[in-house]
């Protein structure tokens, strides 16, 4: 488990990504949309954000 890291990249994908769920969960919100559009936004944008808190970045 000591070999668990991100890279700059991946992590600068996951952030996009984990931000455009968020912005996507916030719309459908604001729409009263489906909630399983809700739940899948909300899921993936927590679920990244939670890997880029917890999983150290790769330094070199």
């Amino acid at each position: 488990m000591d070999d668990l890291s991100l890279t700059p990249l991946f992590a600068t994908i996951l952030f996009v990504l984990s931000c455009l769920s968020g912005y996507q969960y916030r719309r459908v919100w604001k729409q009263e949309g489906p909630r399983w559009q809700l739940w899948l936004f909300g899921a993936f944008a927590a679920a990244g954000l939670a890997v880029l808190g917890f999983v150290p970045l790769d330094a070199g």
